[in-house]
């Protein structure tokens, strides 16, 4: 798979795709290697994630749990969700430990997943599928609710290993 900095969601509803994808091949890079179409993945994830849950909805947490767990069996661990209560204590830990954590944003309701894929000094780096970018948002800026930086203010729900929920 082509480096995840490069990798962008295909239409406005595949970012929990592309972060799951991210994630999947982060975390079992022989299926990463298989990868030769972002694109088409994408779609075949969101419509494994969402067999019942309407595709123009985007994706649920669960969806995106479910995706990234199928590649963390060999590793011994699975991934869960929790709404997001203003503390990433959980999050940091497991982004420190090599865990990726997918993070659910948006204004009033959920609209876009990112996926924090590091932290160093109290800021996190957020890799952001509608841009293909990595932004960096200091950890306060979470709870405070400003994360305008990656499309929206407000997080919802974060997809983290069961070990950290």
């Amino acid at each position: 798979m082509a480096d995840y900095r490069y990798v962008r969601q295909t239409d406005g509803f595949t970012c929990g795709p592309t972060v799951a994808l991210v994630a999947s091949a982060a975390l079992d890079p022989a299926y990463g290697a298989t990868v030769t179409d972002d694109a088409a993945e994408q779609h075949r994830i969101h419509a494994a994630a969402n067999f019942i849950w309407p595709r123009k909805l985007g994706t649920t947490p669960w969806g995106v749990a479910r995706v990234i767990s199928g590649h963390t069996a060999a590793l011994g661990t699975r991934y869960g969700w929790r709404r997001f209560r203003g503390d990433l204590r959980a999050a940091v830990a497991a982004v420190e430990c090599d865990w990726p954590v997918a993070m659910l944003i948006g204004a009033s309701i959920p609209r876009h997943w990112v996926l924090i894929v590091g932290h160093a000094d109290g800021v996190l780096e957020c890799f952001n599928p509608a841009r293909g970018s990595v932004a960096s948002i200091p950890v306060a800026d979470v709870a405070a609710r400003r994360l305008e930086a990656l499309g929206f203010p407000r997080a919802f729900a974060l997809v983290l290993p069961t070990r950290y929920i």
